[in-house]
């Protein structure tokens, strides 16, 4: 058997298996155990009892982490020219329309958001092959089409997430950064796993949250209580 490294032997030495640990305990552990040398995300991973094949059962909405994600936001702004000054003044990092569109059609998708209005739907629901693949169309169900596309331009750059359950039936967000302090990372994980029960389908039966793991980027998961989260 081979020899547990420094860094694996800190982990077993503070985690222990199979335990399920509060959030609290969890957001203070995370950051003891991990070792990367640069500021590494903080992950979250939510089984749910749903079966996402069924419309009924899909969950999926939007969050605004008390406390931001820790990244910086890309925000392309796709608006009319009466738009555009509000957008730019909220933050958006790029403002604009059929010069953008015509840089997507080219390949161009180096941005983390776009935020759109009805009006322009029209133009950019033919970039659908090249921005559904990556998560980047807009959505109304995630607030990024929208007639106050300053609002949603700033929301997102304060944290404001969207989210939604996999095939697997497991919603994963990054929910902040190792830098942050422990009550910060237990302030964005409660938000999020509140919101996400907040949501619970009516035609879900049995138990809605299986299992919750919180970790940082290269970092063993630690298993949540979801109870310490109700």
């Amino acid at each position: 058997m081979s020899k547990l490294t420094k860094n694996q032997k800190l982990v077993a030495d503070k985690v222990e298996a199979g335990k399920a640990y509060s959030l609290k305990e969890a957001s203070e552990l995370v950051k003891e155990i991990t070792t990367t040398k640069f500021d590494a995300s903080l992950d979250i991973d939510v089984r749910l009892g749903v079966d996402p094949r069924k419309a009924n059962q899909m969950v999926r909405g939007v969050v605004s982490l008390p406390h931001g994600t820790g990244k910086v936001t890309r925000v392309l702004c796709l608006c009319t020219p009466d738009a555009e000054a509000a957008a730019k003044e909220a933050g958006a990092d790029y403002v604009g329309l059929d010069e953008y569109i015509e840089k997507i059609k080219g390949g161009w998708t180096d941005i983390d958001v776009i935020i759109t209005m009805p009006s322009c739907m029209g133009k950019i629901g033919p970039l659908g092959r090249v921005l559904g693949p990556r998560g980047l169309m807009p959505n109304p169900k995630s607030g990024t089409v929208t007639m106050d596309v300053a609002k949603a331009v700033k929301e997102v750059k304060q944290g404001k997430i969207d989210f939604k359950v996999d095939k697997a039936g497991i919603v994963h967000a990054s929910i902040g950064k190792v830098s942050f302090d422990s009550e910060k990372i237990y302030d964005n994980a409660k938000e999020f796993i509140q919101t996400i029960i907040k949501l619970k389908p009516a035609a879900a039966k049995g138990t809605y949250i299986k299992s919750i793991f919180v970790s940082s980027t290269m970092s063993q998961g630690i298993k949540v209580d979801p109870k310490s989260v109700e």
